[in-house]
């Protein structure tokens, strides 16, 4: 049945190639609100889904796209293992093509690494129908170009994705999670201090409302060794007067941050845009209220605070400066998700980025060498 599925995929590309149209890749759907709109012929990868094979002694696993990211992580569970970067589902029908090629990672970012990082290997087709294999099923994989990790975050605009091999982790040994209410700036503060001492940290989170001067929500997870959680618990309960949370409350938490199902996501305008600001470790807090006057603008901080979300007005003065506003401390900024009378959901474009001449060169001539029809060219990540 995959073989006839495949060819099917062969067939509609190569259609698409000779009619010099597009085709939008789609696995389940649950984000296709992210990235740029268009409106091409859909590609469909919900039916071709299945685990090809799990390696559990190997920390190994590889599945079809098409394959629910649920089902990926009930068959990880059973062997007491997880995906280490804890990628969103947004919806249930999430599908582990959908995860990699969004690229987007959760509250365990900080400390295990990016999505990209965990790709091992790729099965995909490219603009011209054929059947391509890269990378393998072990880490120490170093032979050519490594394509299989251009496609984390090409949100389909490269090649489709037919199966994918990624590393998996051990879930830790013991987990405790912690919450107080201090300012932004004690949080990246302390954050920022405690990130450079051997500490179990797993992920942190602040949420504040718009008023600077106002404490606001930090919570801590832990994870590891035992003795290393029991340890740090102890020092965050004394230098911060934390307590600890719930084991069950503390899980649904972390959750719903990864899935942006929190009260501080929910309460977006119709008008407003949720914007997210990568940055580096150092920044300090930003004054948001300067860009604008209108808007929720609750801020929210993940990944010890190299990861910011702020509610403001989605038009595009407002958009650009956040964008001067990102780029002046060292990061960038991308229009994450819009109110529901927004239309646009514009990233940060490439030629912001002082290093963009020498990207823009080299992912055109991937383009070029993998996709000479423009298959893929649906706009959805300029």
């Amino acid at each position: 049945m995959s073989d006839v599925q495949i060819q099917q995929f062969r067939e509609q590309i190569q259609h698409a190639a000779a009619s010099k149209t597009a085709l939008s890749i789609q696995g389940g759907g649950s984000k296709s609100w992210y990235g740029n709109p268009n409106a091409h012929t859909p590609l469909l990868t919900s039916g071709f889904h299945g685990i090809v094979d799990y390696q559990p002694e190997e920390l190994v696993i590889t599945a079809r796209a098409g394959t629910p990211l649920a089902t990926i992580e009930a068959a990880l569970a059973e062997k007491n293992q997880m995906l280490a970067f804890e990628p969103p589902h947004f919806g249930a029908q999430a599908t582990f093509g959908g995860a990699i090629g969004a690229g987007l990672a959760g509250p365990g970012r900080i400390s295990a690494g990016n999505l990209r990082d965990y790709v091992l290997g790729t099965r995909l087709m490219d603009g011209q129908g054929h059947d391509l294999s890269f990378g393998g099923k072990v880490m120490k994989n170093v032979a050519g170009y490594d394509v299989s990790r251009l496609l984390p975050g090409s949100l389909g605009t490269f090649a489709l994705i037919l199966e994918a091999s990624v590393k998996v982790l051990p879930k830790p040994a013991s987990t405790a999670s912690l919450r107080c209410f201090i300012s932004e700036a004690r949080a990246l503060k302390v954050l920022n201090e405690w990130a450079g001492q051997p500490l179990p940290l797993s992920a942190s989170s602040w949420i504040g409302s718009g008023d600077a001067n106002a404490d606001g929500e930090l919570t801590i997870r832990l994870a590891g060794a035992v003795a290393a959680v029991q340890s740090a618990t102890v020092l965050m309960k004394s230098t911060l007067g934390a307590t600890e949370l719930d084991p069950a409350i503390a899980a649904a938490f972390w959750r719903d941050l990864r899935e942006h199902k929190l009260d501080c996501f929910h309460a977006l305008g119709a008008d407003d845009a949720l914007y997210r600001l990568a940055l580096p470790a150092a920044c300090p807090p930003i004054d948001f209220s300067t860009l604008a006057s209108s808007g929720t603008q609750q801020r929210v901080l993940e990944w010890h605070g190299q990861q910011r979300w702020w509610h403001g007005p989605a038009d595009a003065s407002t958009q650009a400066k956040v964008k001067a506003k990102a780029i002046e401390h060292g990061g960038h900024a991308s229009c994450f998700r819009v109110g529901s009378n927004g239309v646009e959901q514009r990233f940060t474009l490439l030629s912001d980025q002082a290093h963009s001449a020498a990207l823009t060169a080299v992912q055109a001539q991937l383009r070029k060498a993998f996709d000479p029809s423009g298959v893929f060219a649906t706009g959805r990540l300029p």
